[in-house]
């Protein structure tokens, strides 16, 4: 009996390797091996059950670009307890983040051999205190130190518990770090990829133009603009952002030429944006006007009032238009998910 069991069992594992193959054994691997999964980057055209894992949360981290812009990339990180912590991991120079990322024309931004000693945040005032070892000394050039400092601080206050971010090194608040970039109060989210060679302006707005990286990616990229106007305001940011991208910046953005901004009204936490042209046939497909929208709606994101936009044309419904289109009203949550 105990024979005719073991040649039972042999039939069964020879079944399973003839039907599934390798995907079987990497099964089998996977039940007796203890290693953590590498962190991967998430394509939005991936496996739909990979997405679903709920071991797995979106995080958004910032990485930087081959032209020197930050990036904000939409990543699933397993969770754990300080979540926080994980995420800036993921963000520091390894061999295999480097290539993870480097896949899509992006690099991490904090240096090789950087660690998190500490990390603790003030619940009620949303401080966070984060202290490195020295390698966060460790900066190629003013830029990128710059790039990583703003890095870090964008991605932790992503997180909704964190509104500032204090810097340490080896336990200590130090005045600067290796290029002079100071860090000794608590930073906050502000000038995100400022334009070069721009007025500082009366007021500033943050607009989300694209960029492409290894020749094939497009991912948006958040930049700040000055302007003349006496605060930030809607208006003011959706101006800017059809104006088009800053000459030599290599971005651009998802709005056709040919089609110009009129006005914008908010009502009920909608903002009504009205455009015109002489031609609408050239959103009249479906994918040129779904980037559209994303793209104006990415810019409004950084307006907590607004939850939601419907373009008009020429002060009319996409019906009233008589354009056969489906509307994207939502305000996108995330700008680029991989």
């Amino acid at each position: 009996m105990y024979i005719k069991k073991l040649f039972i069992l042999a039939i069964v594992l020879v079944l399973a390797l003839g039907l599934f193959g390798c995907k079987a054994i990497d099964t089998m691997k996977d039940l007796i091996t203890n290693d953590e999964p590498e962190i991967q980057i998430i394509r939005s055209d991936d496996d739909a059950n990979i997405m679903d894992d709920a071991s797995l949360r979106n995080t958004v981290l910032y990485y930087q670009n081959e032209n020197g812009y930050l990036v904000p990339v939409k990543r699933k990180v397993p969770w754990e307890e300080g979540i926080a912590k994980a995420a800036l991991k993921n963000m520091t120079d390894t061999p295999t983040i480097r290539e993870d990322i480097g896949s899509i024309g992006l690099k991490p931004l904090i240096p090789a051999g950087t660690e998190i000693i500490g990390m603790s945040i003030n619940q009620d005032t949303g401080l966070c205190k984060v202290d490195f070892n020295s390698q966060i000394m460790n900066s190629q050039s003013k830029k990128d130190e710059e790039n990583m400092i703003k890095g870090v601080v964008y991605t932790l206050t992503e997180f909704s518990n964190i509104k500032e971010v204090q810097f340490m090194v080896d336990g200590k608040i130090v005045p600067e770090l290796k290029y002079g970039t100071k860090v000794q109060k608590p930073l906050v989210r502000a000038d995100i990829n400022v334009v070069e060679g721009s007025s500082d302006g009366t007021s500033k707005v943050t607009v989300y133009y694209k960029g492409i990286g290894n020749g094939e990616y497009e991912y948006y990229v958040p930049v700040t603009v000055p302007t003349s106007a006496p605060t930030t305001n809607i208006l003011t940011s959706l101006e800017t952002l059809f104006k088009g991208a800053p000459e030599l910046s290599g971005l651009y953005s998802d709005i056709p030429d040919g089609i110009e901004f009129q006005g914008v009204e908010v009502y009920n936490r909608v903002a009504y944006v009205d455009i015109i042209s002489h031609d609408f046939e050239i959103i009249s497909d479906q994918a040129v006007f779904n980037k559209m929208t994303k793209n104006i709606g990415l810019t409004l994101k950084e307006f907590p009032e607004i939850e939601y936009v419907e373009i008009l044309f020429d002060g009319k419904t996409i019906e009233e238009a008589g354009l056969e289109l489906d509307a994207q009203e939502t305000v996108p949550v995330f700008a680029n998910e991989y």
